[in-house]
């Protein structure tokens, strides 16, 4: 009984084993080729759960997601014998599995190879037709147009699907571009050069004409202020005649008062003059008559 369960308990583990080697699966991300004793039996599995004959048949599997071959840049002559340093990518994935299998080993790096001198013998070709101007601005997108198209016909006997074809950078040699950077510095320095005496020639205007209003405008000012000036002083003239006319006496008075406070002002000043004087005669006499007495000055 001991060695009948035994050999159960082995059958059923034998056959456990058998039933995990005789299933696998597929994702999304996964292509897969089922070979029966080294040939290919079927390449056009979906995602999902699938049975194999195990130890007679064996399932290989390739990475089905979009591939970056990016290239290192590479130098390349225009129609011009120009040199240019042009910087490509292509992205691809595999499409028909077997043929890809079978033109490369199931290998993305041969098929990038192959992919990359196929582009690099194309991008020679395109751009010894084409000048400088052409590929760096004028026909960049119809250059990547064609290249994408040839690219797509040759990659067909790999069993790959280009998905694009893609010039990232064109750069001129370091010598060729230290030249164009001079002559292109010297051409901006040109039209700064004409901006700015333009702009000094402006600005010069634009002050000649400040000045000039400005000097019309302080001579209207000055003008006006004389005139004002002028008939506030005839003004004045008329309130002092009239007021003299009214009161010669008190004007005199209001007149005399006010030179003594400007005068007497401060104490330290020194006046020398005769005291007959009629500067003083209000200090004599507060009528303000002439008299011969002597002057008496207020303590």
């Amino acid at each position: 009984m001991m060695l009948q369960g035994k050999a159960i308990l082995i059958l059923i583990a034998g056959l456990l084993i058998v039933a995990l080697l005789s299933v696998f699966t597929v994702d999304e991300r996964e292509r897969a080729i089922k070979f029966q004793l080294g040939r290919i039996v079927r390449a056009d599995y979906t995602p999902g759960l699938y049975l194999k004959v195990p130890f007679i048949q064996n399932i290989q599997k390739l990475d089905g997601r979009v591939q970056n071959m990016d290239a290192p840049p590479e130098l390349y002559l225009t129609s011009e014998k120009k040199n240019l340093f042009v910087d490509s990518f292509v992205k691809w994935r595999i499409g028909d599995v077997e043929r890809f299998y079978t033109a490369t080993g199931g290998s993305p790096i041969v098929a990038s190879d192959r992919i990359s001198a196929f582009v690099r013998q194309r991008l020679r070709d395109e751009f010894g037709k084409r000048t400088l101007n052409d590929v760096v601005s004028g026909q960049r997108i119809e250059v990547m147009g064609i290249l994408t198209s040839m690219v797509r016909g040759a990659s067909e006997t790999l069993g790959v699907d280009i998905i694009d074809v893609r010039i990232k950078r064109i750069d001129l040699p370091e010598e060729v571009s230290n030249s164009v950077y001079q002559r292109m510095s010297a051409e901006r320095e040109e039209v700064a050069k004409d901006f700015r005496s333009r702009g000094e020639e402006a600005a010069t205007i634009i002050r000649a004409k400040a000045n000039r209003e400005r000097e019309v405008m302080l001579a209207e000012a000055e003008r006006d202020a004389q005139r004002m000036r002028g008939q506030g002083d005839a003004r004045a003239a008329e309130v002092y005649a009239n007021a003299f006319k009214q009161n010669p006496e008190f004007y005199s008075l209001y007149r005399s008062l006010g030179a003594y406070r400007r005068t007497f002002s401060n104490k330290s000043d020194l006046i020398l003059m005769e005291p007959t004087t009629d500067f003083f005669k209000y200090f004599k006499n507060p009528q303000g008559r002439n008299s011969t007495g002597p002057l008496e000055l207020p303590e």
